[in-house]
């Protein structure tokens, strides 16, 4: 008879079956127990140092770390006994015995993991009656300030670095209440590429980022679940904003993807997000003057002319920073008015940048959240490892020619000066697109909701964290729209609409349904896109 691969075990006085191995921390929080902790990452080892976890075993003759005591069968387990309390209130007192009061001031403050368990558990008064330790401010390099008053010696950061990232650049030095993190020989963190996770990671304000130092009080921020952007990994991240615009991006947790960390290019790049010189209304340039529009009437006036300018060929151009829903609702246009091809352009960089210590994680070399999405349409790759070139022939054309979220920077003022008509859609102007006979506005990915397909196929969800800028929609809304007059299918009213009329489509997305996505996303079609179809 095969042995049960299950335990049960008694904690708080319910009853919870795990599998074997499973610590009494990870049991408890099967049942919404949070044991406090400090040292304990569910993504590195557990050293037990922290003490701070310790919890009551009938039975045992100590308290016992429930970070690294594994649950047995029959256990009874009380994490809120006097016993349990006693100890870590203890524990807590000594952690305050050198830690500065500087909460106001402190950055972590809002966040912190010390604040919360004194505030639950801990002593109205301290005790200690001897001067703090000071040790200073100290600048690891890269993104990371060290405050090592405030370090409760988890040693987080010097596991991250060592199992994790696998560059030992932290380590502890001196001993006792000594103790201090520090670099190795003046060698900081620059040149590390997953360096801001330690700050991430870091329970109290003992690490700090340079970037959002004393920007903004956690409790000002609202946090919005999305994908980054910045390559094609697509990191589950959290979009962090106060008055409408990003302050930083963290980090959310999906073992699929990314585990907990994100890469430091990723985590920096969100200033474009920010970006003013928005396009805020439609602009309809006619016998040489160009002027502002509703979007009736700029729709219905473009609706009258593609059509003649389409009857001499259709060049249309789309950018894999776009969603899916975007892309497919361009491509469905595109192809209503007579063209057949979609061209896209991507940034590709020589290296990828992998995180060592978690296999299917890295840096990606394409730059693009998106471009497996054009891909499984049927779309063509051009131009440059650096998004240039490629467009000489959309260029010159003088028949119609669409363009979605591709700035067309390295493009000069003679882009498109031969079209008859030229329809450009994208959140900023530049010197290419303002030869556009229809300049018209959408949104980022940060205004609007949407997927991503990643380079391992997951399609994920992102949510709109910003208001809208001006007149701007979703592309995917003005494409319908456009599509729905021409041809009197009912054009989505929502991006969950849009994404049903693409998965009804293409069979790479056919039975993926937006609600199915959830929070963690699903793979697509995998036969279809091995194969190449859809």
């Amino acid at each position: 008879m095969a042995e049960s691969n299950e335990i049960t075990l008694t904690i708080d006085g319910h009853e919870v079956s795990v599998r074997k191995g499973t610590t009494l921390l990870q049991a408890a929080q099967e049942i919404g127990t949070s044991v406090p902790h400090y040292c304990y990452h569910p993504g590195m080892s557990s050293p037990a140092m922290c003490r701070l976890c310790l919890v009551e075993v009938e039975g045992a003759p100590k308290p016992m770390p429930s970070c690294v005591t594994q649950a047995q069968d029959g256990q009874v387990v009380h994490t809120e006994s006097e016993l349990a309390l006693d100890m870590r209130r203890g524990v807590l007192e000594f952690y305050l015995v050198n830690h500065p009061l500087d909460c106001p001031i402190c950055d972590q403050s809002g966040e912190c993991k010390l604040q919360d368990y004194v505030h639950e558990e801990g002593r109205e008064h301290g005790r200690s009656r001897e001067p703090k330790r000071v040790f200073g401010r100290d600048d690891f390099g890269g993104d990371v300030l060290f405050y090592g008053d405030r370090c409760v010696m988890c040693t987080r950061c010097v596991r991250f670095m060592n199992e994790v990232e696998q560059d030992s650049r932290l380590t502890v030095v001196e001993r006792g209440n000594r103790s201090i993190i520090d670099t190795f020989f003046e060698e900081g963190l620059e040149g590390t590429y997953w360096h801001g996770n330690i700050v991430d990671i870091c329970p109290v304000g003992a690490l700090v980022s340079k970037d959002f130092l004393h920007k903004a009080r956690a409790w000002d921020l609202d946090h919005t679940d999305s994908v980054c952007p910045s390559c094609s990994q697509g990191c589950n991240v959290s979009l962090h904003t106060r008055d409408n615009l990003v302050q930083r991006i963290k980090p959310r947790e999906n073992l699929a993807v990314n585990g907990w960390w994100m890469c430091d290019y990723g985590r920096m790049n969100y200033e474009w997000i920010n970006a003013g010189h928005r396009l805020e209304a439609p602009l309809v340039r006619a016998d040489g003057d160009t002027r502002a529009m509703g979007w009736k009437e700029a729709l219905k006036a473009l609706l009258e002319r593609a059509p003649t300018a389409a009857a001499h060929g259709v060049k249309a151009v789309a950018s894999p920073h776009a969603s899916n829903e975007d892309l497919a609702a361009f491509q469905a246009l595109v192809r209503d008015l007579g063209g057949e091809d979609v061209l896209y352009r991507l940034r590709v960089v020589e290296n990828e940048r992998p995180l060592k210590g978690f296999p299917n994680l890295a840096r990606r070399r394409e730059l693009a959240p998106n471009a497996d999405g054009a891909e499984l349409l049927g779309m063509t790759r051009v131009g440059d490892d650096d998004a240039s070139g490629g467009l000489d022939e959309v260029a010159d054309h003088d028949g119609l020619i669409l363009v979605l979220g591709d700035d067309l920077d390295d493009q000069g003022e003679e882009f498109g000066r031969n079209a008859a008509c030229y329809i450009h859609l994208g959140a900023h102007g530049g010197t290419a697109p303002a030869n556009a006979h229809f300049l018209l506005p959408v949104t980022t990915f940060a205004e609007q909701e949407g997927t991503f397909t990643n380079r391992d196929g997951r399609v994920q969800r992102f949510w709109p964290s910003m208001e809208t800028a001006g007149a701007a929609r979703p592309p995917w809304f003005v494409l319908g729209v456009l599509l729905a007059e021409r041809t009197g299918a009912p054009a989505a009213r929502s991006a969950a609409e849009s994404f049903a009329q693409l998965s009804s489509r293409v069979d790479a997305f056919a039975g993926l349904t937006y609600e199915g996505l959830g929070a963690r996303g699903a793979v697509v079609n995998e036969t279809v896109s091995l194969t190449g179809g859809g």
